[in-house]
This record gives structure tokens, sequence and C-alpha cells, in this order.
């Protein structure tokens, strides 16, 4: 099983239980995670997301090497946004980076924003684009943040053809024919945060089974949430073993 969606550290508004390290992943072994891709929570509210990503990166490596894969967080909207990017990439050795646009400023119409993508494409890297952290409703009164407009997605990748791109925390938009779109054209969804009976079989029955990715966003979630969506939907054999891992195996393989 591979979690393609789990965060380190605090996060700065209430404790969760596994918000170090080596907790976070002596709880995803227990549950049978073999790979997680780790975000940092401090990638969202620190400035100076290198050096996050520096400590994001040796995070990793002292309690999860080999487990964890760390995806540093980066603002296209910041200066120095190649230096990061090339860093994550040369130097930390990530197979990936994970993006807030609506913590760090900036939409994904505005110029920056495809730039990006290109660059990580040309290094055949991961793109992870985080739509919400958390359910508008539990957010702190003073730290209301939006959930980021899909909308302007598909000319972006437009802009950026070949690039693999994983949408974390899709609570709500984008759906119906959007939604397929997105699929068709290479992105992939996992299931944090999608909602309702059946939802994951719901979301199957739109952008098939191999662009799905099992994703839990542990630890501001419960890991058990995610597992039971499979369940309740009754998605088992291929489809499940995809879902669970093939297909973050062929994002990671594929050149």
């Amino acid at each position: 099983m591979i979690d393609v969606n789990v965060s380190l550290g605090p996060w700065p508004f209430r404790r969760f239980p596994g918000d170090t390290p080596s907790d976070l992943v002596a709880r995803l072994k227990r549950r049978g995670v073999t790979q997680a891709w780790a975000g940092s929570f401090e990638g969202v509210f620190h400035r100076d997301t290198s050096a996050a990503n520096a400590r994001l990166a040796k995070a990793c490596e002292i309690a999860g090497a080999g487990f964890l894969l760390p995806f540093g967080a980066l603002n296209p909207a910041a200066p120095g946004w190649r230096e990061d990017l090339r860093r994550c990439h040369e130097v930390h050795h990530m197979p990936g980076i994970r993006l807030h646009p609506n913590y760090h400023g900036y939409t994904l119409a505005e110029a920056p924003f495809p730039d990006l993508l290109r660059a990580a494409r040309d290094r055949k890297m991961i793109v992870q684009l985080v739509l919400n952290m958390e359910d508008d409703r539990s957010q702190h009164p003073l730290m209301r943040i939006p959930a980021l407009d899909p909308a302007p997605l598909p000319k972006a990748l437009a802009a950026a053809p070949g690039v693999k791109l994983v949408v974390l925390n899709r609570m709500r938009a984008p759906a119906g024919d959007a939604l397929a779109a997105l699929a068709r054209a290479g992105v992939h969804f996992d299931l944090a945060m999608i909602e309702g009976a059946g939802c994951a079989g719901d979301l199957m029955s739109v952008i098939t089974p191999r662009r799905m990715l099992f994703g839990s966003h542990s630890p501001f979630q419960y890991f058990e949430a995610a597992v039971l969506k499979l369940k309740e939907s009754a998605i088992a054999g291929e489809d499940e073993a995809a879902i669970l891992s093939g297909n973050a195996q062929r994002l990671l393989q594929s050149e």
C-alpha cells in the first residue's frame, strides 16, 4: 500500500496523534503501508520553503529512509522558485513537489503556475496540487482559507503537456464533465477528502481506477477513513490493487 498524502510536523492550530515523524511512520506501517509520500506542514506556512524542504528531507531520512518519500513545498509566486525546484530535485532527490496555491497567494490562472508545471515536467517530477487542507467549517476564525479554484487547470495543463499531476484533497469541485476531462488529460486524484456514501465508487465511475490513488491525509485525518471508502464501495481485485499501489508506482517509474 502506498499512501500518497501524508504530512510531517505539527499543525499550527491543534495537535494530532502521529504528528511526529517516527510516530507517523510506526502508525502507517502497522496499517500495512509500505511507502508514504510526505509533505510538511512547515511548507504550508513558512515563508522560507527552502529551509522547510531541507528539514523535510532530513526528517524523512532519519525517521523513514526508503519509506517516506519527501515532496517539497514550492511557491512559484516567490522569487527563486526555480532554484528551490533544483534543490528539491538535485540536492534532496525528491520525486516530486507539493503546491499550496491558496496558502501561498497565487491562482492557477497566473503565469508562474504553468511555468512551474513545465519545469517540473522537464525534470520528470510529480506535481501534487492541494485543493484544501481542512474543511472550512473547522478552520481557525482568523485563518479562513478558501478552497482552491481548479477551473483554470485545463488551460494550465495544455501549456505543460505530459506533466505528472496529482490533485490532493478534492472535496467538491471539479465534478462531472470537468472532472472526467482532467482524468482524460492524465490527472490523478487521491481519496482523502472525497465525501458521501459510496464516494470512492462514484469517483471511479467518472475517472476510472487508473486515475485514483490512495491518500489518507494523515495525520490530519484518520487513516482508517480512507480505507473504509474503498471497502464500502466494494472496490476489490485489480481495481483495488491499482488504487492502493499500482498507479503510484507507475507515476514514480514513468519517464
